[in-house]
Parts: C-alpha cells; structure tokens; sequence
C-alpha cells in the first residue's frame, strides 16, 4: 500500500514539478526551494522503487 502511494505521487510529481535535470540547473547555484524540490523528487522516487 505505502509502494503505491509512492508510485502514484512519483507521478504526479513528473507533471506537477519542475525538472532541474532538462534545465541543467547548477545544484551549487540552486536557490533553497529548488534544493527543496530536488530532495523531495529524490526521497519520493527512492521510496517508489
């Protein structure tokens, strides 16, 4: 049950939120709601698998 909830939003967060990935952002100069982004896509995706 708790996979699913997990692969349901992984997916809802490939539409939703941006991907820094495609605009080759530097994650040096990423700003603290981009870092904040990236660690939530990163903490759902890794939680789906």
């Amino acid at each position: 049950m708790r996979k699913l909830l997990f692969r349901i939003t992984a997916k809802l967060n490939k539409f939703v939120l941006p991907s820094y990935t495609k605009r080759r952002l530097d994650i040096a100069k990423a700003q603290k709601w981009q870092l904040a982004i990236i660690g939530w896509r990163y903490f759902v995706t890794k939680n789906s698998l």
